[in-house]
């Protein structure tokens, strides 16, 4: 379980290549929502999602045997191109799995980072399992989605400067798909602050780590959400296990919530948005009387939204 020392290391470790995102009010959110909220813009990223804070921390921490093997790892996108970028920066060869409906901007960017893109399975479990069998197979170093420390820390990164540029803020809502966001930034306000209350975020049509998380132990449920960022069936133990411990509550959102969401994001802020962006102020617009008057960071966690994805939210009239 990473700690706040792991977190600060990250920090070091990725400021070369990563600058700090910004933290911004818009104040059309705050009369929407009655809360004063700042949206933390991970989708400022150079590809496009948080995920990339953890794959510069992991690989540029590679020994060279593990560097000279390769990596291999399964991806609905934002953690595969993490991946890809940490492996085209530290001349590291990348295979990543993707289920074969992956959203195709995600695809590209893998595959213009250099890394091989390899297509299983109907959904991000079924191109995980195959990634676990190939890795098996070939010797390559498999990096998992959540159950990696160093991933962690690195996206926890976040998390510091949340509360370095909002000194102020009480509550930050974060979206869950594996969890490794929820759970660095639960470590980062534990440490700093034990008063800053962390939400996870996730959708009903894919609860399996919200499940988890209520039952105290790893179970699978459905995934059937259009959001692919929080398209997981199966949970991961060490987000898991930072989540039961330091997260102070989970909650579950309708997809149509999220898409309503995605919409407001994307007129309110001019920014793309992707609907697992989105899903931190679909739980805030669900539950105003919980934020209202209070000092709130929500994480847009990417802004990888495709072509498809934007027609199917504003549908020709």
């Amino acid at each position: 379980m990473p700690d706040l020392a792991d977190v600060l290391g990250a920090r070091e470790r990725i400021a070369p290549y990563l600058r700090p995102t910004p933290l911004y009010r818009y104040p059309a959110l705050d009369a929407l929502t009655g809360a004063r909220l700042r949206v933390k813009h991970e989708n400022h990223q150079p590809v496009g999602a948080f995920k990339v804070r953890g794959g510069v921390n992991l690989v540029g921490r590679l020994g060279a045997a593990d560097r000279e093997r390769g990596v291999v790892s399964a991806s609905t996108g934002n953690h595969g191109q993490s991946i890809a970028y940490a492996a085209s920066l530290f001349g590291v060869e990348a295979i990543v799995y993707m289920p074969e409906d992956a959203n195709p901007v995600k695809v590209e960017s893998m595959r213009a980072l250099g890394a091989e893109v390899v297509f299983h399975g109907r959904d991000f479990d079924d191109a995980r399992e195959y990634c676990e069998q190939q890795a098996a197979e070939h010797g390559y170093r498999y990096v998992h989605s959540g159950n990696e420390p160093d991933l962690i820390a690195g996206v926890a990164t976040y998390g510091l400067e949340i509360v370095a540029d909002w000194p102020e803020v009480e509550i930050i809502v974060v979206p869950v798909g594996g969890g490794s966001g929820a759970a660095g930034t639960a470590i980062v306000a534990r440490a700093v602050r034990r008063s800053i209350e962390v939400i996870g975020v996730q959708s009903e049509a894919a609860p399996a780590a919200f499940r988890s998380w209520q039952a105290g132990r790893l179970v699978d449920d459905k995934t059937s959400t259009f959001a692919e960022g929080l398209a997981t069936r199966t949970a991961f133990e060490l987000p898991q296990q930072i989540m039961r411990e330091l997260l102070h509550d989970f909650v579950l959102v309708p997809d149509a919530a999220i898409a309503a969401a995605t919409r407001t994001m994307i007129e309110k802020t001019r920014n793309l948005v992707e609907p697992a962006g989105a899903a931190a102020l679909a739980a805030v617009l669900a539950d105003p009387a919980r934020f209202a008057g209070r000092n709130v960071a929500i994480v847009c966690s990417g802004g990888n939204i495709s072509p498809g994805q934007l027609t199917a939210l504003w549908p020709a009239t």
